[in-house]
């Protein structure tokens, strides 16, 4: 996905759901903060996002423009209206939301996951695509891992998936960059 991409769909999702803000926090919230990602961590065609104020639109958003919709026939990539309960999240992560509102938007605005925050959705999410795309984030510089061990520890977690974290988190910055 392209960053001009996820701002259609925040444009389109915002239209949909008459909701002005849009939260993005799948893996493409990474446009957000760095609009020229590189491909490897834009491969998913693919924006998990939900309307700020009316949550409960997500699904309305999913059947409009999501997987298999005319939207994504059309366009080749869609929308995934999920909850704000989907990602595993530290505290005041709401804070540091990086906005994404221009012409392209249409008055319409993404907030994105701060790249550190989106990370640890994925470190604990555990998935292997998760782990690929955090160690992609880790290969080309985007994630400190002082302030991932940081985010971590203002995470709600078991100790065991804490711990199962760190070491994710360890492995990507013990090997060498590219």
């Amino acid at each position: 996905m392209k960053r001009s991409e996820l701002e259609h769909l925040i444009r389109a999702a915002g239209k949909i759901a008459g909701d002005r803000e849009i939260v993005v926090i799948g893996s493409q919230a990474v446009l957000g903060q760095f609009p020229d990602a590189p491909p490897v961590l834009r491969r998913s065609m693919e924006g998990d996002l939900y309307p700020k104020s009316k949550p409960e639109m997500a699904d309305k958003v999913d059947g409009a423009i999501g997987e298999g919709s005319r939207f994504h026939v059309q366009f080749g990539y869609y929308a995934q209206g999920v909850g704000p309960d989907t990602a595993v999240l530290p505290r005041g992560w709401q804070r540091r939301l990086v906005r994404v509102e221009n012409e392209n938007t249409g008055g319409y605005a993404g907030l994105c996951l701060e790249v550190h925050d989106l990370a640890i959705s994925k470190y604990a999410a555990g998935r292997e695509k998760d782990l690929e795309f955090t160690h992609e984030l880790a290969r080309h510089e985007m994630t400190d891992k002082w302030t991932l061990l940081k985010r971590l520890a203002a995470t709600r977690l078991t100790a065991a998936l804490a711990k199962i974290m760190r070491g994710r988190i360890e492995r990507d910055f013990a090997s060498p960059r590219a």
